[in-house]
Order: C-alpha cells, then sequence, then structure tokens
C-alpha cells in the first residue's frame, strides 16, 4: 500500500536528472526558451554549456531547431512552460516534430491550474489532449518526483517525441519511481471502486482511498502517468474487478484521461465512468490548490463522486 510522502520538487528532479542522463551521452542536447531558470534545464547549461542553446522567447523556433538537431542524430530535449510549448509551439511540434518522427524530448513546466497566480492565459488545461493525439507523441504525466527522474531516463531511451507535463508547484511522494512506459502503477489494490488518477491528484486520490478503507470499503489506485500509450489491460483488469471508475486529472475533462479511459472501457467493458477534472472553461489567477479546490477537484468533491459510483453498483446503501 502506497502512502502519501513529503512534497518534492518535479522541475528540480527533472534538472537533475538531465545531468546524470547528460554525462551517460554525449550526444544529448538540451534548448530552452529563456525560462531555463525556472525549467531547470540551467543546471544542465551550467554543467555542459557547449550542448545548451538558450534561443530565447521563441517557442516555435526552439522546437524547429530541435527537430533539426534530432534529424542530424542528437537526442533533443526542449523545454518552455506547457502553455507555450503545447500551445503557442503545436504546429511545429506537429509537422517539424512528429511528422518527422525526429527524436525530441519536449519537457513542459507549469502545466494546469497549479500555475496559480499566472491565471487562465497560463494555465494551459488541454495540452494532454494536443499532445495524445498526434501521431508517434508518447505522452507521460508524473505524479511526483521520483516518477519524473525515471520519465526523464526512459524518454531519453525511447526512440521519437515524447512530452512530459510537469506541475511550478512541488507534488508529494507517492511512487517508488518504478515507472514504465506504457504501464500503470497500482498504488493500491482494491475491488470496489477504481480511481485512476494522473499528476497532481494521484495523492488525492490516495487520501480518498484510505478514508474509504477506513470504513470497509477496498478501492484500487491506478497512477495513469504514462499517458500514452497507456496501460488497457490494466484499466480493462479493473473495469471487470471493480465495475466502477473515478477519474481524476488536473486538466479539461473533454480530452483528457477521462475521456481516454471513457472511451476504452465503452468499447471493450462498459461501466459506469465518473471524471473529476477541470470542466470546458479557462482557469483564473489564484493560490495554486485553492484553485483546484474552486474548480471541482477538491477531496470533498472526489469523496462525492467515489460514493455515487458505489452507490450506483450497489456496493454501499
Amino acid at each position: 500500500m502506497t502512502t502519501v510522502g513529503p512534497a518534492e520538487s518535479l522541475r528540480d528532479a527533472y534538472g537533475k536528472t538531465l545531468i546524470e542522463v547528460g554525462e551517460q551521452d554525449p550526444n544529448l542536447v538540451v534548448l530552452d526558451a529563456d525560462l531555463s531558470g525556472s525549467t531547470r534545464t540551467a543546471l544542465f547549461g551550467q554543467r555542459f554549456p557547449e550542448r545548451f542553446f538558450n534561443v530565447g522567447v521563441m517557442e516555435p523556433t526552439m522546437m524547429s531547431i530541435a527537430a533539426g538537431l534530432a534529424i542530424s542524430g542528437r537526442t533533443a530535449f526542449a523545454s518552455t512552460f506547457a502553455v507555450f510549448g503545447a500551445g503557442q509551439a503545436y504546429n511545429v511540434v506537429r509537422q517539424s516534430i512528429c511528422y518527422n518522427h525526429a527524436n525530441v524530448k519536449i519537457v513542459a513546466t507549469h502545466a494546469g491550474l497549479l500555475v496559480g497566480g499566472d491565471g487562465g492565459t497560463h494555465q494551459i488545461l488541454e495540452d494532454i489532449g494536443l499532445m495524445r493525439g498526434l501521431p508517434g507523441m508518447t505522452v507521460i504525466v508524473p505524479a511526483d518526483a521520483p516518477t519524473t527522474r525515471a520519465a526523464i531516463r526512459a524518454v531519453h531511451a525511447r526512440d521519437g517525441p515524447a512530452y512530459v507535463r510537469l506541475t511550478r508547484e512541488s507534488l508529494p511522494v507517492v511512487t517508488d519511481g518504478s515507472f514504465q512506459i506504457g504501464k500503470a502503477a497500482e498504488l493500491r489494490s482494491g475491488n470496489d471502486l477504481t480511481i485512476v488518477a494522473v499528476g497532481a491528484l494521484v495523492a488525492r486520490a490516495l487520501t480518498v482511498a484510505e478514508e474509504l478503507a477506513q470504513v470497509g470499503v477496498s478501492a484500487r489506485v491506478l497512477d495513469f502517468a504514462s499517458v500514452k500509450p497507456f496501460d488497457e489491460p490494466a484499466l480493462l483488469r479493473a473495469a471487470r474487478d471493480t465495475g466502477a471508475i473515478l477519474v481524476l486529472e488536473e486538466h479539461s475533462v473533454l480530452t483528457g484521461v477521462g475521456a481516454l479511459v471513457a472511451s476504452t472501457t465503452s468499447e471493450n467493458y462498459p461501466v459506469p465512468v465518473r471524471r473529476v477534472g477541470v470542466p470546458d472553461v479557462f482557469g483564473e489567477s489564484g493560490d495554486p490548490w485553492a484553485l483546484l479546490d474552486r474548480y471541482g477537484m477538491s477531496l470533498e468533491r472526489i469523496r462525492e463522486e467515489a460514493w455515487e459510483l458505489l452507490r450506483a453498483r450497489g456496493k454501499v446503501q
């Protein structure tokens, strides 16, 4: 059984792991768009200045250069805020990186509502859907620093484009870091309900599962850090075993992991699915964690949705 540990910075984990990977791979290059202090690629730049390129405030250009370097034989990591990497540079990512199956790893920080005070213009809530829809793109959403470290190593070893989504806020440690692309981590076993969660909401999934256990309800918790490719066998096994699935994500419910879970189960093993995430709205400025509550991802809301599913399945009165 996994517990919720102290918070650690995913961005720090990324920056430090980049150095470790760079020491092992002299073919690795890193690009940033004048945000290296925030994305933590500055750490790599300090250690390997000859392999670090700050292209300035030109994210589409950065993606184009990264594609060119990759096509020339390099492994390129390109970092910026998610709203710029997945949003502003989308067409270049599509045409130059994915169309060419270029070996570019986009590690996008400051995703979702947890950007907080930067507000709705910077809180991209649709990036998982955008990146998941691109042919050949691997999509990873780590829940904590240990998974981030493992994910950076995994995408480095995997040929082709990848998108890794990180938060600005530090997140509680909830895994042992044994991440594999294409596999879901079962953080808690259970047969009454399955909670599928990604990113910042994995810790809340574990908290609610522990509360349910105190009243005799066993909830399985799956960390779907590997969004694409995703672990379809684990999802369908959970559908068969528990009969109901609650999905938690700090992302639009229209195009994110909830949509993926709902479509997959409906085609293969239909069970009730409820989605907790951001509705069809933009965000706003505010305290990062208060924004999660305001936009429907509070512990109270998660508890309510879990009980609704349990009642619908006749597992509680």
